[in-house]
C-alpha cells in the first residue's frame, strides 16, 4: 500500500513539474497575442475618434440616403454595401436580409471570443505557473538549497504578474470592443429598417442576443 501511495505521489509530482514549461510557453504566446491585438484595437479606436458626430434624429436619413461615410464604422459601411446587393435580388429578399443580419451579428460577437477566453485563461495559467515552482521551491528549502528556492520564487511571482496583466488588459479590450459592437449592431438594424422596402421589412431581435 505504501508503494502504491509513493508511486501516485511521484506520478502526480512528475505531471505537475512537466507542466511548468508548457505554461511558460503559453504565457509568452499570450503576451505576443495581446500586444498584436493592441495594435488592431488602437487602430479601430483611432478610426472611431475621427467619426463625425451625428444627431440621433438625423442618423436614419443619413443611412437611408447613402450619406453615412465618416459617421459610422467601417463594419456598418460594409454591411450597407452587402444589404444593397441583397435588396437588388428578385427573389427571397426577406430571407436573405434576415440571414445577412444574423450572420453579421454572430460574426461580430464571435470576434470577441478570444478576448473572453483570455480574461479567464491568462490568470489561471499565471496561478499554475506560480504553484508549480512553489512546490519545487519548498522541496529545495527542505534540502537547504536557497539558490534553487530563490530562482523558483522568482518564476512563481513573475508568472502571476504576467497572467494577471494579460487578463486585465484583455478585459479592458473586451469591455470597450463590446460597446463598439453593440453600437454597430444598433446601426445595422436601423439601416435595415430604413433601406428595406415596406413589404420585405422584418422585425429583428438579434440585438437581444448579447452574450452575458
Amino acid at each position: 500500500m505504501t508503494d502504491i501511495g509513493a508511486f501516485l505521489k511521484t506520478f502526480i509530482y512528475l505531471i505537475s513539474t512537466s507542466l511548468l514549461y508548457p505554461v511558460l510557453f503559453l504565457l509568452a504566446v499570450l503576451v505576443l497575442f495581446i500586444i498584436a491585438y493592441a495594435g488592431t484595437f488602437f487602430a479601430e479606436w483611432l478610426e472611431r475618434t475621427r467619426l463625425r458626430r451625428c444627431p440621433p434624429q438625423l442618423l436614419p436619413d443619413m443611412l437611408k440616403n447613402d450619406e453615412p461615410e465618416g459617421m459610422v464604422s467601417h463594419r456598418v459601411i460594409r454591411y450597407l454595401d452587402a444589404l444593397r446587393e441583397v435588396i437588388r435580388q428578385k427573389t427571397g429578399v426577406e430571407t436573405a436580409i434576415e440571414n445577412l443580419l444574423q450572420t453579421t451579428t454572430l460574426e461580430l460577437w464571435r470576434s470577441t471570443d478570444r478576448l473572453r477566453i483570455l480574461v479567464r485563461v491568462a490568470p489561471s495559467l499565471g496561478l499554475i505557473g506560480t504553484l508549480i515552482p512553489m512546490g519545487t521551491g519548498l522541496a529545495a528549502l527542505g534540502q537547504g538549497d536557497m539558490t534553487r528556492l530563490s530562482a523558483d520564487l522568482v518564476i512563481a511571482f513573475t508568472t502571476t504578474v504576467t497572467g494577471l496583466a494579460i487578463g486585465t488588459t484583455a478585459f479592458f479590450f473586451y469591455t470597450v470592443r463590446r460597446r463598439w459592437i453593440e453600437e454597430d449592431i444598433k446601426n445595422m438594424e436601423l439601416a435595415t429598417e430604413m433601406l428595406v422596402p415596406q413589404p420585405e421589412r422584418i422585425a429583428h431581435a438579434v440585438y437581444d442576443q448579447t452574450p452575458n
